[in-house]
Formats: structure tokens, sequence, C-alpha cells
């Protein structure tokens, strides 16, 4: 093993957690955006471009929004982190957009990603077309019936959306197609990663793209309250839009960092999301985490009503940050997390995305155990368009009336 692989064998891993599990033919382009990052990330010029991009074409700061309704309900403070407002409508873009500039800066023509509820499908198809990049979008199919609008969106941005007809067809057997085409097509194709998942340096990358959130949110908190707030809350899935609230508070011990996996139905030894909360360590696309499988090392099948949160592992700096005890890891359910997007529309006249639901559900259902003026921030990583079709099915099954 030479000085080089060990650096950045050295740099991959959060705690005893992380990694470079992959065939030895993605080493190549993954050393080659590593030293992407090192090189071309942190220059003036592609900050400067950066910056501007995400003011101007993303719409960035998002707003701190307090909630005036329920936080007088609650009887604490509630404020949400508008990422749903952001150009595309989710906290997706702020990554894509990062990635796509530095596939353009690597002199790169085609931008390629994996998508489970759209939004990052459509984040990324939106970044290629406003640089002239290709862009091809691997779906699993069960995700293409469930999300037939954002499929619709991509394509007419110029993506090519590929449907993925193996395992439980959804994102990761997106992410499985997705990764096995780079292998192939690396001398022409960056990657962009929608999360904080896989091999290094990806965990990290999307990372410091997504932590434009937490420093927003700290900015804005002193501002408007002229402290920290007491929580910053944020739904898991891979975890992009958790760790980009978290990582600007980790060294801030007074605020309480609250992951929300989850559940699935809730019902026992039901299929879930909840990697943290139900999972054991294993390697999942190219790192080690924690994951649902079996005994035998076998990956179990996920669930969620979030198509977002549908994944059966977590981002390998969660799993640290689980570890240390930094951050707490929970879970609600399907249920929990429809009632608390009711309340949104209802109470304030907002629609999330049902993975910023289950955020949203945690609080709602630990109203009595937050004490009374504390200051609570839920990162509302989407807006809930995209999830209509899927509301307007439950409200069916239940023969209610929309």
């Amino acid at each position: 093993m030479d000085i080089q692989k060990t650096a950045f064998e050295k740099a991959s891993y959060f705690g005893r957690f992380g990694g470079t599990f992959v065939p030895e033919l993605l080493i190549p382009p993954l050393t080659e955006l590593e030293e992407a990052m090192r090189t071309i990330m942190v220059s003036k010029e592609f900050q400067s471009e950066l910056a501007l991009l995400l003011r101007d074409y993303v719409g960035r700061p998002s707003p701190l929004y307090r909630c005036p309704n329920l936080s007088q309900e609650l009887g604490f403070d509630l404020f949400l982190k508008r990422e749903d407002l952001n150009h595309t409508g989710a906290h997706k873009v702020n990554n894509t957009m990062g990635q796509a500039l530095l596939t353009k800066y690597m002199g790169k023509p085609v931008l390629l990603a994996e998508t489970g509820a759209g939004q990052h499908g459509v984040a990324t198809a939106t970044a290629a077309a406003m640089m002239g990049l290709q862009c091809l979008v691997f779906m699993g199919a069960t995700d293409v019936k469930r999300q037939a609008h954002n499929v619709m969106r991509m394509e007419l941005l110029g993506a090519k959306v590929i449907p993925v007809q193996s395992g439980t067809q959804t994102l990761k057997d997106a992410t499985n197609a997705a990764l096995r085409y780079w292998i192939a097509e690396q001398e022409t194709t960056h990657y962009c990663l929608g999360s904080v998942v896989g091999p290094h340096p990806f965990p990290t990358l999307v990372r410091d793209l997504q932590a434009v959130i937490g420093k927003e949110i700290k900015a804005q908190s002193l501002e408007q309250t002229g402290v920290l707030p007491d929580y910053v809350v944020a739904c898991v899935g891979g975890g992009s839009n958790a760790i980009g609230a978290f990582y600007d508070f980790i060294e801030d011990e007074s605020v309480k960092l609250v992951g929300v996996e989850a559940a699935g139905t809730g019902e026992p030894d039901c299929y879930n999301s909840a990697s943290i909360n139900k999972g054991t360590p294993g390697v999942l696309h190219g790192a080690l985490t924690l994951l649902l499988q079996t005994k035998d090392g076998q990956i179990l099948p996920s669930h969620s009503v979030a198509p977002g949160l549908d994944y059966p592992g977590v981002g390998p700096e969660h799993a640290h940050l689980h570890d240390s005890g930094r951050a707490t890891y929970t879970s609600v359910n399907d249920e929990q997390a429809i009632e608390a997007f009711n309340t949104l529309c209802l109470k304030e006249g907002i629609i999330p995305a049902l993975e910023s639901s289950h955020a949203l559900a945690w609080v709602l259902e630990n109203r009595d155990s937050i004490p009374a003026g504390s200051r609570v921030v839920v990162n509302l990583s989407g807006r809930g368009d995209k999830d209509l079709g899927i509301v307007e099915e439950i409200i069916a099954a239940r023969g209610e009336v929309a």
C-alpha cells in the first residue's frame, strides 16, 4: 500500500464507519474526485461561482420561519428551515449544483444520478441542463410509478430516466445500477450521488455541499432570537438533509440534534427504513455503516410511505454521531408522518414532503417532553407536491374525502 492510498483510506472514516469497499475499478475515479475536492472545490474561483449560483439560481438563503399557530399551541417556538422553497423544491439542489459545477470544472460531459423520491433526480437534471451537461438518472421501477410527476419533470429537463427492474425496484437497486454504469463510463461521467452514503469521498463531498443549511440556521437563529436553537430536528433516510442541518452545530453541545427515521407501518417486524435504530454494522454501496440486514448479511427490504427515506442504510457519519452519542436517532411510523403532514397543511398553510413530515411528527409526538419556551428547528427538506398521489391513495383507502 503506497502513501497516497494510506492517506485516502485514513480520510475515509468517521469513527469506525465509512471506508471504501468497492471494486478496484472504482478506485481511480474516487481518487480523481478526492483530488478535485482538494484542488478545485477550495479554489476562490469555484467557491465564488457556487455562491453566486446558490444565491441567484437556487434562491439561498432559504428562510428560517417561525410557525405562529403551532408555536402558540405547542408552548415553544417551532421554526421551519424552508428548504422546500429552493428551486426544484428540496434541499437536494444544494448538492447537485455543487457536483454539476465540479463536473464542469473536471471537464466531464455527463452527469449520472440515482433517485428514490425523484427530488434528487429533478435537482440533478436541473443542474445538468443549466450547465450544458448530459444527464442519466437511474430510478427503481416502483419509484417510477410512485413519482410519475417527477419522472416527467426530469424528462422535460432533458434527462434520460432509466427504470431499474431488479430487487425491490427502489432506491437501493437504482444505486446499484448507477454504480455499475459508472464503472464502465468513468472517463466521461461523474456520478452525482444524492446523499451522504457510498464510498469515500462521497459522504464528505455531499456533507460539505449541504452544510450551508446548518450555517444559515445558526446565523438566522442568532439574528432572530439572539441565541442558538435548543433542538435541530431532521428526517434521516440516507441522511443528507440531516447532516446538512447538523454539521455546523456538532461542536455546540447545548444544541440537541435529533434524527428521525422511518419506522414503516409501525407493526412489530414490519419493513421499515430505521437503519440506525434497527440496523447492524455492515457494508452497503461501498461503505461500512449501519444497515438493515439478516444475520447472514443479506440486505432486508426497506419501506417508508416517504420514498426518499426508503433506503436500508444510512450515511456513515450519522452512524458515527449515533455511536458517539452526539446526535439522537429515533423513528416515527407512516401514520404519524401522515398526521403531521395534515397538521402542517391545516395549521400553517404549508404542504410538506412526507420525508420532512417524519421530523415534524417527532416534534408533535414529543411536545410534552420539550420544555416550554424552547426553540425547535425542523429542517423542512422538501415540498409535498410530489407526494400528493401517495396521500390521495391513503385518503381513498380510508374512505375519506379530500
